[in-house]
């Protein structure tokens, strides 16, 4: 399993798009295994000047490596009231998205940015 089914993507009310799921999801549910592409820090540094400057993650402990998350992985909304959380795979290359609760059929699916699933700490952007 990559990814269940019945989750998709589409324009979100929090701003750009979202993914969505049409069917009830049960709490600790693996939702999606997102393969990564690792960049070094030089191509991270690069990034910074780009689009994908806001769509990457960080992978080591120093914040030199960054990560592209594929699949739907990008398309996730931040929420500091999050309905799912992800973890690092740094052996299988991969962040996989978990349900953190019960989620109903046409709710997006929402994880905090911070990493932790309920951190408070402010975003890099303002969040809506």
């Amino acid at each position: 399993m990559q990814r269940l089914d019945f989750i998709y993507f589409k324009d979100s009310p929090k701003g750009g798009r979202g993914v969505f799921t049409a069917d009830y999801i049960p709490k600790d549910t693996l939702i999606e295994i997102c393969p990564v592409l690792v960049l070094s820090n030089e191509d991270r540094e690069k990034i910074h000047q780009t689009f994908l400057h806001d769509y990457y993650f960080l992978w080591d402990d120093q914040g030199k490596q960054a990560a592209i998350a594929l699949g739907y992985g990008s398309l996730y909304n931040h929420s500091y009231q999050p309905n799912a959380y992800y973890q690092m795979n740094k052996d299988g290359q991969s962040i996989d998205v978990y349900a953190g609760e019960d989620i109903e059929p046409g709710q997006e699916i929402c994880f905090n940015y911070n990493g932790q699933r309920f951190d408070e700490s402010p975003l890099w952007f303002e969040a809506k």
